[in-house]
């Protein structure tokens, strides 16, 4: 006796349409197309879940060097500094600090100068 496999297929089908659901024209309707662009759509989520953490660093370091460059120091000198003066605080904070309450960044700044 044969096996049959409409209900199996048909459901591993239409998972994989239910990923593709928002991709442009025959990347969400026809199963072909749509199982590549899964695939791939899932690498590079994958991927970049990586990258994103990497992205926010280089940010944040980018952030922190411009307003660290306003106080006259160099982001390398006021790491070194906030590292001596044993002033814990992430860079994700720090460019917070920078961008949304600039007086408080100047007085950690001030904070980690005075301990020199």
């Amino acid at each position: 006796m044969r096996v049959k496999r409409g209900n199996v297929a048909r459901k591993r089908r239409n998972k994989i349409l239910k990923l593709a659901k928002g991709f442009r024209g025959s990347h969400s309707r026809l199963f072909r197309t749509a199982n590549q662009q899964v695939m791939k759509a899932l690498r590079n989520a994958y991927r970049d879940r990586r990258r994103r953490k990497r992205d926010f660093r280089r940010l944040w370091i980018t952030r922190i060097n411009a307003a660290s460059r306003q106080e006259g120091l160099s982001y390398s000198q006021l790491m070194g500094l906030l590292k001596k003066a044993d002033i814990q605080i992430n860079r994700k904070m720090l460019a917070q600090l920078a961008i949304l309450d600039y007086p408080s960044f100047q007085k950690v700044v001030a904070t980690a100068q005075a301990s020199r």
